[in-house]
């Protein structure tokens, strides 16, 4: 069992630094590092990778801002809609984070006149980079406990003052660390499959494990995450990113061997 501690900021002279926005930028950071790295290994255009990296991470940013306001707190938003302009207040949604990292990644190669052959093989190049920038991001987020979870005795929970309970943050970082690694380690026999695969088959297991995640989430809290139909909006996303994501790979593997 993890003890409790939290970190909110810490001072550098007169600088206050915020935890959780110092881990985003050194995930962000180590991701594009990484990324660039295997643009250049395998000979694709290193600056497709740094440009597309800066459309990602504010595509990301505008769709987390927008699903928390619509899916976590419309009505607190609707008695005040300029604190919808509050963004260094906190509240993003990773799912929205996800959705609107798509959207950007669609208009840049879009913008570029990528065929879809073209962009594959720059998704599954970017693929262990945006685990290990994951990773390195939900850090920040246990060291700030923003995502409590419910009441459990698991070795993987955290000694809370009012009882130890799962961190969701502490979860999906490691979750995300599991799928660098097993992206980084077998990028190479993925990718003999055909390009697209790495990226398709992380986040299709990404959504079954973060579905299932969901469900550790802390229900008696006043900053419990809301439920429709009994689901988290993160899970409701999930069911529709696994089933796209399940029929696009198995599509795929139809025409290949066609």
């Amino acid at each position: 069992m993890f003890p409790y501690f939290q970190i909110n900021a810490f001072l550098i002279g007169p600088i206050t630094i915020q935890v959780w926005g110092l881990l985003v930028s050194i995930g962000i950071l180590a991701g594009l590092a990484l990324s660039y790295y295997l643009a250049r290994k395998y000979f694709l255009a290193g600056s497709v990778i740094t440009d597309l990296v800066l459309w990602l991470i504010l595509g990301g940013l505008f769709g987390a801002r927008v699903f928390h306001i619509l899916f976590y707190d419309p009505v607190y938003y609707l008695t005040y809609p300029i604190e919808v302009l509050y963004f260094w207040q906190g509240g993003a949604s990773s799912l929205g984070g996800f959705f609107g990292a798509a959207v950007a990644l669609y208009i840049f190669f879009r913008r570029r006149h990528f065929t879809w052959q073209e962009v594959k093989p720059y998704l599954d190049i970017i693929t262990p980079g945006l685990w290990l920038g994951w990773g390195i991001g939900r850090i920040g987020c246990f060291l700030i406990h923003d995502h409590i979870g419910r009441f459990s005795n698991s070795f993987l929970a955290v000694q809370f003052p009012g009882g130890a309970r799962f961190d969701l943050g502490l979860l999906e970082s490691l979750l995300a660390f599991l799928l660098f690694t097993l992206s980084f380690l077998h990028f190479k026999r993925i990718i003999k499959w055909g390009w697209s695969y790495l990226f398709a088959s992380s986040f299709l297991i990404y959504s079954i494990l973060r579905f299932c995640l969901d469900f550790l989430r802390a229900t008696d809290l006043s900053i419990s995450d809301p439920r429709y139909w009994f689901l988290t909006p993160s899970q409701w996303g999930m069911l529709i990113v696994g089933l796209a994501l399940t029929f696009y790979i198995v599509w795929s593997r139809m025409k290949q061997q066609k």
